[in-house]
């Protein structure tokens, strides 16, 4: 293993297994910001016990909270905008395996969850899912398809339950807690 790989696998062990756990937003969002290389806009944060898969590819917009547990993996690039709200053990996948290839080859696809977006608690996002404004995803739901703004969808797989009923999104869902 050459000392790049090794700085690497470091950098994401100090992430995963120390600063996750260290109960302040300031310290948690300076490591992502600087070591990590994420890209967190002012006024969001990221709760305690979250993983990240790799260095780079999280953007995050302003006032937008991922909870505690949540898996983030950007090796395809996730796009989180404006006001989002991320329930707690919520995983964002990015990458998958080619079931049609011999060798099993990776896949990687980016993940975008535009403004206004709530997201229930233990959702999955899968690989090249595209969120629209104002959507919701209900709890426990697995999302494999894009989803119109607005939308309201649910289950496993997630399928439209509804639409929401109101016309702006312009709410901020920043939220922090004293020692999360």
């Amino acid at each position: 293993m050459n000392t790049f790989s090794v700085a690497s696998e470091l950098r994401l062990y100090l992430a995963n297994h120390w600063v996750a756990v260290i109960p302040s937003h300031t310290i948690r969002l300076f490591f992502y910001r600087t070591i990590m290389r994420q890209q967190i806009g002012p006024g969001s944060s990221i709760f305690l016990g979250c993983w990240l898969d790799c260095a780079g590819g999280l953007v995050i917009g302003k006032n937008s909270t991922v909870n505690q547990r949540c898996r983030l993996d950007s090796r395809g690039g996730i796009q989180i905008g404006n006001s989002v709200s991320i329930s707690a053990n919520v995983t964002i996948l990015t990458s998958d395996h080619d079931p049609d290839c011999p060798r099993f080859s990776g896949r990687t696809a980016g993940v975008i969850i535009d403004d206004g977006t709530f997201i229930g608690t233990g959702a999955i996002i899968l690989k090249g899912v595209h969120i629209g404004t104002g959507a919701i995803v209900g709890a426990g739901s697995v999302v494999t398809h894009d989803i119109p703004p607005a939308e309201i969808w649910a289950g496993n797989p997630a399928r439209k339950i509804g639409m929401r009923g109101i016309d702006s999104y312009d709410y901020d869902a920043s939220y922090r807690r004293l020692f999360q």
